[in-house]
């Protein structure tokens, strides 16, 4: 018996594709900060909700690769010098946060609000199709 993993599965054709976008999702890191929640806030739309207290919105870029969002934190040394700590609890450490997006999902925008950075994410519904395909003479 012949064990057929996800992409090589004989009914699957054409989704080799999908076997990179796992492997680049599992390589994104299980790093835990900066938190983050994931909700479905309409039948085609979605919003990520990282928790950014401390950043500002300078301090934070969002781009967009090859269906790869990236969310980047670096906050600034300004005025670290010149504060003397008796004790430092609050991290202030850069961050990398990335998200694997499918085919058809699109960001809406995002907002910074009262420390969380809400990104919303919109897919677009494909048109049904149908097709008739001529069978031709050999």
């Amino acid at each position: 018996m012949t064990r057929h993993t996800f992409a090589t599965h004989p009914f699957l054709l054409g989704f080799e594709q999908l076997d990179r976008l796992v492997e680049r999702s599992a390589k994104t890191g299980s790093e835990g900060y900066p938190p983050y929640n994931i909700e479905q806030s309409g039948e085609n739309a979605y919003r990520i909700t990282l928790a950014v207290a401390g950043f500002r919105e300078d301090e934070l870029s969002i781009t967009l690769e090859d269906r790869q969002l990236m969310i980047r934190g670096r906050q600034s040394d300004d005025d670290d010098e010149s504060r003397v700590y008796l004790h430092r609890g609050i991290a202030s450490r850069a961050f990398q946060r990335s998200f694997v997006l499918a085919e058809g999902v699109e960001i809406a925008g995002a907002v910074l609000e009262n420390g969380l950075l809400h990104i919303d994410l919109r897919r677009a519904v494909p048109k049904p199709t149908v097709r008739r395909i001529e069978i031709g003479r050999a």
